[in-house]
């Protein structure tokens, strides 16, 4: 499996004063629904944007994403279109450029990203929080296995990968095995600034 981030060519210092929330964990830890609930709950706020990460795969109820062909993704990413880009079991993801302009603007900006591209996004960002959510064992499974959904692959195989956890560095963990609407609002007062114990 091979991931790495890009970032937009040309730009000097890192991009700020708004602050980039990377929402990060295995598969199965239910961070589209934590992310779904979180949005909706920051619906009225201008200063929080969820924006949709593009996805060589189509969107579903479970993901919102801009689906790509893997040729239209592989011009987009000639053209500079994305702000970070990667490739995860199988698959091509991005966020879009127009993120740059959020954050240059001040705004919170919450993505859903590979741990592996944490490190390039802490450099090109000024302002960087990661929120990793997880669950345990046994809940992953379980979760991974309902969703059935054919392009995750080899479930045991997901649930075993290893990615260096010093890569991750979170800044803050949410368990997510209890109340999904809980956890969404432990996100979003981290989202908000506002510390996340209740």
């Amino acid at each position: 499996m091979s991931e790495m981030a890009t970032t937009a060519e040309g730009e000097t210092g890192a991009i700020g004063p708004g602050r980039l929330v990377l929402v990060v964990g295995p598969s199965g830890a239910g961070k589209d629904t934590l992310l779904r609930l979180g949005q909706a709950a920051c619906a009225d706020d201008h200063d929080v944007v969820f924006p949709r990460r593009v996805v060589t795969r189509a969107s579903s109820a479970d993901e919102d994403n801009i689906a790509m062909s893997p040729d239209e993704f592989a011009r987009a990413r000639e053209h500079a279109d994305f702000a970070v880009h990667w490739d995860a079991h199988g698959h091509s993801y991005a966020l879009p450029l127009e993120i740059n302009d959020d954050i240059r603007a001040g705004r919170a900006v919450v993505v859903n990203v590979s741990r592996t591209v944490i490190g390039a996004l802490r450099e090109a960002y000024a302002n960087v929080v990661v929120v990793a959510i997880t669950a345990p064992p046994e809940v992953l499974a379980q979760r991974l296995a309902a969703r059935g959904r054919q392009s995750d692959g080899n479930i045991a195989e997901r649930l075993s990968r290893s990615v260096d956890d010093s890569s991750a560095q979170a800044d803050v963990t949410i368990l997510n095995a209890g109340s999904a609407e809980y956890h969404s609002r432990q996100l979003v007062r981290v989202i908000r600034h506002e510390g996340w114990h209740d």
